[in-house]
């Protein structure tokens, strides 16, 4: 008996001791396979690229950007610049209206339906079937027929003249488009923008005072209400004290000097270590996120591969910056001292206005060739009809997200708020729609992104945006996949800007647990 259980024993031990071959070993298994899948990635990449340069280079089709700086020879109908002097400035043109007709309509398509959303909740009967009603009216009909149809409707307006006025005289519409007063950016708004800062970052402090003493006494100290009055007082100060703020022309112009001055190795030096100091500081930071009282914890593979990979991450950073785009700190150098020398000619030549000024609409020209002046916030037909498209398109969709969020809120929070005497509108503004954006959030960014991706469509209605710039100076160039490529670089920064925007949101709205 004993014999056998020392023989056991014995067993025991040796297997435990004897290690599997290196081919079947878990850790050196798992390192081959996920660096050969990197391998076969990175080089069938390289394969399809240098096969996709020599075919491309066999047929005389260039890739090249040369034609971003040569002048392309036509004009744009709307937007900053109507004569870009290059295909890069018409190019910028393009992506200013783009973001300019994505950037409005997600604030107004938003609006428009939490509105709508909530509409399709109410008890009226009415308000409830109206909701209704749109949202599977709108969201049913293809966005591009919407625009159509309002393009249709704001081009059969008829001519523009002197009685085409509306909205009791305060603006004018026609076939040419629609007119609007315009509140703009006076000489003063940037010495304004200085108290704006101030009471902003004080009001910050007051919300957070207000709302500590809330929570310790339990009396209602309205941090909102204090926090916005303090932000108003400081507005109404700087309208009338703004020009003392003139003395900064000078050292922003000083600071955009010594910006200027600093040599290119110096910045290249700088950005290289800020490269090093990130990638060693998420290491670091990743370190510490493993340690226990006893010390550091045991790391697994992956693990391993995300330190090795931060590595050689801030290695390649490093590479690029000081190999293959040298040119990078010169950039720097150079927009950072335009920065500087912008901000000092905003703050100097005596600009001493009001911060922000108005006008209203006109027409000039004679007999039937009217046209809009630029005092007023013209919209052509194109814009317009873009804008209600997608906007009208996307609040549809966007109200039953709210709808469902509202649901998915328990019952039991609408009848807290009842039995703490809370009314209807006063529940729905402080406990149920809170509660209900954290449901709807992550939808919403898809939506965006959606509104943004559909802008794409003005080129059916000759509205001068990225695609529809960029397709032209694909035909006047023939770099068709030069003007891809960017078209997607812009679309993807546009979508990842969102996404991290949208998240951001996400975890600032979220539960935190004790």
């Amino acid at each position: 008996m004993g014999e056998q259980r020392v023989t056991s024993t014995s067993t025991l031990a040796s297997t435990q001791a004897t290690k599997p071959p290196w081919y079947r070993d878990t850790t050196i298994v798992k390192w081959f396979a996920q660096v050969a899948a990197l391998v076969l990635v990175v080089g069938a990449l390289a394969f399809l690229a240098i096969v996709g340069g020599d075919n491309l280079e066999a047929k005389d089709i260039a890739t090249d950007f040369d034609f971003l700086n040569i002048n392309q020879g036509f004009d744009i109908s709307e937007g900053i610049d109507s004569d870009p002097d290059t295909g890069g400035r018409a190019l910028w043109v393009g992506i200013v209206n783009t973001l300019r007709l994505a950037v409005a309509g997600m604030f107004v398509a938003t609006i428009l339906g939490v509105l709508i959303g909530v509409a399709r909740l109410s008890q009226n009967w009415m308000v409830n079937k109206a909701a209704s009603a749109y949202i599977e009216t709108l969201r049913n009909i293809p966005v591009i027929v919407q625009i159509f149809i309002y393009a249709a409707v704001l081009g059969g307006l008829g001519r523009l003249t002197a009685d085409s006025d509306f909205l009791w005289g305060l603006g004018y519409i026609s076939a040419k488009g629609v007119s609007l007063p315009r509140v703009f950016v006076a000489d003063g708004f940037y010495q304004w923008a200085v108290f704006l800062v101030i009471g902003s970052v004080v009001g910050f402090f007051v919300h957070r005072n207000r709302v500590r003493l809330q929570e310790s006494t339990g009396r209602i100290t309205y941090p909102n209400l204090w926090a916005l009055g303090v932000l108003t007082a400081f507005a109404i100060v700087g309208w009338f004290a703004h020009p003392m703020w003139g003395f900064l022309s000078g050292v922003f112009g000083s600071i955009g000097d010594a910006w200027d001055s600093i040599p290119q190795i110096l910045m290249q030096l700088l950005l290289s270590a800020l490269v090093v100091f990130s990638a060693a500081s998420w290491i670091r930071r990743f370190l510490d996120s493993k340690r226990t009282p006893a010390g550091l914890a045991k790391l697994t593979d992956d693990d391993i591969f995300r330190i090795i990979f931060a590595g050689v991450g801030g290695v390649i950073g490093l590479l690029f910056l000081m190999v293959l785009w040298p040119g990078l700190s010169s950039w720097i150098v150079n927009s950072g001292s335009d920065f500087w020398h912008f901000l000092a000619d905003k703050f100097g030549d005596g600009r001493s206005g009001q911060p922000v000024d108005a006008m209203m609409p006109t027409i000039e020209g004679e007999g039937t060739l009217l046209k809009y002046g630029p005092q007023g916030l013209t919209m052509t037909v194109g814009f317009a009809a873009m804008f209600l498209g997608v906007t009208l398109y996307t609040a549809a969709f966007i109200a039953e997200i709210v709808r469902g969020g509202i649901l998915a809120v328990p019952k039991g929070q609408s009848e807290a708020a009842s039995a703490i005497g809370l009314n209807r509108a006063q529940s729905l503004r402080q406990v149920i729609l809170p509660q209900a954006f954290r449901v709807s959030l992550p939808p919403l960014g898809n939506q965006y992104l959606n509104l943004t991706k559909n802008t794409s469509l003005g080129i059916a209605v000759g509205y001068a945006d990225v695609v529809s710039i960029g397709n032209t100076l694909l035909n006047q160039s023939g770099k068709a996949l030069s003007v891809i490529a960017l078209w997607m670089l812009f679309y993807l920064a546009c979508s990842l800007s969102i996404s991290v925007v949208v998240n951001w949101f996400n975890v600032r709205m979220k539960i935190v647990e004790r």
